[in-house]
C-alpha cells in the first residue's frame, strides 16, 4: 500500500463514552431548540406578517408551518436510525467472493495510475480480485499511465481503450460486460480506497437480498482549499448520516460512483435497459450511479451503506468547478425522483412508507424553500431586521448540522459546516432551478 494511501486513512468509529452521549443529547435538544425557535420566537415573523397582511402568502405560509413541523418530525427520525445504524461485517478472506473493480477514466492523467495502485494495495484473496482500467477516449495522457499501471500489476489489471469518449455510462457498461466477478465494485479515477474497503464492501453480499452497497466517501484533497473542506463535512452529513438513515429502511436512494458495489447477476439483468436509458427524448449519460441504484431496486433487491468501506476522492477546489459539479448532480437527482416514484411502490409496505416519507418531505423543500425566500427577500426590502433573522436561522440550523459531524468525525471542523450553511444559500441557491431547466443537457461536466 502506497504511503500516501496510509496517510488519508480515516479514523476509526468515535468511541461510546461520554463526549459521545454528551453529543447525543446535544443533538437532541438542538432539535427542541430548532423547533421552539421556528414556532415560538420571533425568527419567523417575516413570514407570519405577511400571511397577515396577503391572502395570496397566507395561502402558502400555511402549508410551510405543516412542511417545517414534519421536516423535524424527518429529522427525529433519520437521526434514531442514525443512531441504530451498525456497519455489516467485512467478509472473511477465505470466504470473499471473486470482485472485480471497474474503474472508468477520462482526461484524469496521473490520478488514474494512483487510483489503480489503491485498489491493487488492498486486502483481498489472490486469484479472486481483477481491475478494469478503461480509457473513455481521452485527449490527454491518461492512456500511458492506466498502461503503466497494467504493467505494474499485470496479474490484476485489464486495460481497455475506448475510440471515442461515450460518457462514464458507457464506459461501466463495457468494463461490466467484460468483468468476471460475482460482485462489480465501481471507484472513480480520481479517487483512492483504503486498505480493506474491498472486504468490507463485499461483506453485506452474504444477504442474497442486498443487491448494492454504498460506501463512504471522504474528501481526499480536503486540506488544499476553502471549498474543500466545506464540502468534506457536507460528504460527511450526505454520505454518512442520510445514508446510514436509509440503509436502516434498505433503501440506500444513491450508491455512489465513487465507490459502489453491485450484484453481478442483476446488473446484467438491467444492463441493456440501463445503458439506453432515456429521459425527455435525450439519451441518459450522467446520473449512471442513481439510475443504476434504481434500476436494482426496481428488480426488487436491497440497497445498503458500508460505512467501513471507505474511499478517499478528490472534489473542485474552485468555485466554478464546484457548480458544474452540483449542476450534474442535481440533474441527476431530478430525473432519477421521477423514476424513483414508480420504483418505491415495488418495496415492502413499511420500508415502502419510510422511503416515501423521506422522499415527499426532502422534495417538497425546493418549491417552500423558494418561495419562502422570495417572500423573506420581499419582507427584508422594508424591514432590514427580517435580513438579520435570516442570516439567524441559516446558523441555527447548520449549527445543529455541524454536531452530527463532530459526534462522526471529532474534529474542529465542524465549525466549516457552518460556514458551508451561508456559501450554499448565497453561492449555490441558484444551481438547482439551473439544473431544471436544462435537464437534456449531456456530458461528463467534470472539467
Amino acid at each position: 500500500m502506497s504511503a500516501r494511501v496510509v496517510e488519508i486513512a480515516a479514523r476509526p468509529e468515535p468511541p461510546r463514552d461520554g463526549w459521545d452521549r454528551l453529543l447525543i443529547a446535544a443533538i437532541f435538544g438542538g432539535m427542541l431548540g430548532l423547533g421552539y425557535a421556528a414556532f415560538a420566537t420571533p425568527l419567523l415573523q417575516p413570514l407570519f406578517s405577511l400571511a397577515e397582511r396577503g391572502e395570496w402568502s397566507a395561502l402558502w405560509i400555511r402549508p410551510t408551518v405543516i412542511w417545517i413541523a414534519m421536516g423535524l418530525f424527518l429529522l427525529l427520525m433519520r437521526t434514531l436510525l442514525w443512531l441504530r445504524y451498525r456497519p455489516f461485517a467485512a467478509a472473511a478472506l477465505e470466504e470473499a467472493p471473486m470482485l472485480s473493480v471497474i474503474i472508468p477514466a477520462y482526461n484524469e492523467g496521473a490520478m488514474v495510475e494512483e487510483s489503480i495502485a489503491s485498489v491493487a494495495a488492498a486486502r483481498y484473496p489472490p486469484g479472486r480480485l481483477e481491475i478494469i482500467a478503461l480509457d473513455d477516449g481521452s485527449t490527454d495522457d491518461t492512456w500511458r499511465y492506466i498502461e503503466r499501471a497494467a504493467r505494474r500489476f499485470p496479474e490484476l489489471v485489464r486495460a481497455l481503450r475506448l475510440a471515442k469518449n461515450g460518457g462514464k455510462r458507457a464506459a461501466l457498461a463495457e468494463g461490466f460486460s467484460q468483468a468476471r466477478g460475482a460482485i462489480l465494485v465501481t471507484v472513480d479515477s480520481d479517487s483512492l480506497i483504503e486498505r480493506d474497503t474491498l472486504l468490507a464492501i463485499a461483506g453485506p453480499f452474504r444477504d442474497p437480498r442486498v443487491g448494492a452497497v454504498a460506501g463512504k466517501v471522504a474528501v481526499q484533497n480536503r486540506h488544499r482549499a476553502l471549498i474543500p473542506r466545506m464540502l468534506h463535512v457536507r460528504f460527511v452529513l450526505s454520505f454518512d448520516f442520510l445514508r446510514s438513515a436509509q440503509s436502516m429502511f434498505r433503501t440506500v436512494f444513491c450508491c455512489p460512483g465513487a465507490l459502489a458495489a453491485y450484484r453481478a447477476q442483476v446488473v446484467r439483468s438491467v444492463l441493456e435497459r440501463w445503458e439506453r436509458q432515456t429521459f425527455l427524448g435525450a439519451r441518459c449519460t450522467y446520473g449512471e450511479d442513481r439510475a443504476l441504484t434504481n434500476f436494482i431496486l426496481g428488480e426488487g433487491y436491497d440497497s445498503v451503506y458500508q460505512r467501513t468501506a471507505v474511499v478517499h476522492t478528490l472534489v473542485p477546489e474552485t468555485y466554478g468547478k464546484l457548480c458544474r459539479m452540483f449542476i450534474r448532480w442535481d440533474r441527476s437527482y431530478i430525473r432519477e425522483e421521477f423514476r424513483f416514484a414508480s420504483v418505491v411502490w415495488k418495496r415492502p409496505p413499511l420500508l415502502r412508507a419510510m422511503a416515501l416519507y423521506e422522499s415527499t418531505i426532502t422534495n417538497l423543500r425546493f418549491p417552500i424553500a423558494y418561495l419562502s425566500i422570495s417572500l423573506w427577500a420581499a419582507k427584508a426590502v422594508h424591514d432590514p431586521a427580517a435580513l438579520g433573522r435570516m442570516l439567524l436561522a441559516i446558523m441555527v440550523v447548520s449549527g445543529l448540522y455541524a454536531l452530527y459531524y463532530l459526534r462522526s468525525e471529532r474534529s474542529w471542523d465542524f465549525a466549516y459546516g457552518i460556514l458551508y450553511g451561508y456559501f450554499s444559500f448565497f453561492a449555490l441557491t441558484w444551481i438547482f432551478p439551473y439544473a431544471a431547466l436544462t435537464l437534456r443537457s449531456r456530458g461528463w461536466l467534470t472539467r
